[in-house]
């Protein structure tokens, strides 16, 4: 059976979740990282010389880190050509450059704020850095919300742009931040968790 090496609690472990939910993959989660450690061990910097989770552990030992290669990857070898990530260049082109542009753009602002109200005791909060990162991310957001217009999807049908996007999305309307309104977003919020049980399982949990 697949095992997933991580914390339940990460947003990069549960996009992995997410996606064998959805495809009803079997897996065996073994907690590492933070709290858990292992992460630095041998055993495991063998498999991630970058020691954080996630990391895949197939049966016959292949393994293999960073959350949106591994999307990629369960898709190719679980399931290839199922419409969550579209095997049409373009159609496929369009999925990627949202999971690209969480990495590189998302995810910084977002761990500020997160970090800010989640994992860091309030006396050492940077309020100056989050309010800048709160306004950085409401333009970001205002971004997809457009994508949106029109379109229950990023890119036409459910895909992995949602899965790679999703925790950040449930983050952005669960922390205790001003939001402006953005009814395309938050339809695309609602429908994660009424119509996708691992969003709802795996994704919109308590912060931790």
């Amino acid at each position: 059976m697949l095992k997933v090496w991580g914390r339940a609690s990460s947003s990069n472990v549960m996009k992995v979740l997410w996606l064998c939910e959805e495809l009803s993959i079997p897996y065996e989660r073994i907690d590492a990282g933070g709290e858990y450690g292992r992460t630095t061990e041998p055993f495991y910097l063998a498999m991630n010389p970058n020691s954080r989770v996630p990391t895949i552990e197939e049966p016959d030992g292949y393994s293999l880190w960073e959350s949106n290669s591994i999307l990629r990857y369960l898709v190719a070898s679980r399931k290839p050509g199922d419409p969550v990530h579209p095997t049409a260049p373009r159609l496929r082109g369009e999925v990627e450059r949202w999971m690209d542009w969480q990495l590189a753009t998302l995810s910084g602002p977002m761990t500020t704020i997160f970090f800010t109200y989640v994992r860091t005791p309030e006396a050492k909060r940077d309020m100056v850095a989050t309010a800048k990162a709160r306004d950085e991310v409401e333009a970001l957001w205002r971004i997809v919300d457009r994508q949106l217009q029109g379109r229950d999807y990023l890119a036409g049908g459910f895909s992995l742009a949602e899965i790679a996007l999703g925790p950040y999305l449930h983050r952005w309307f669960a922390l205790p931040v001003e939001r402006a309104p953005m009814p395309n977003l938050e339809g695309l919020y609602a429908r994660l968790k009424a119509q996708h049980p691992g969003f709802a399982a795996h994704v919109a949990v308590e912060m931790t």
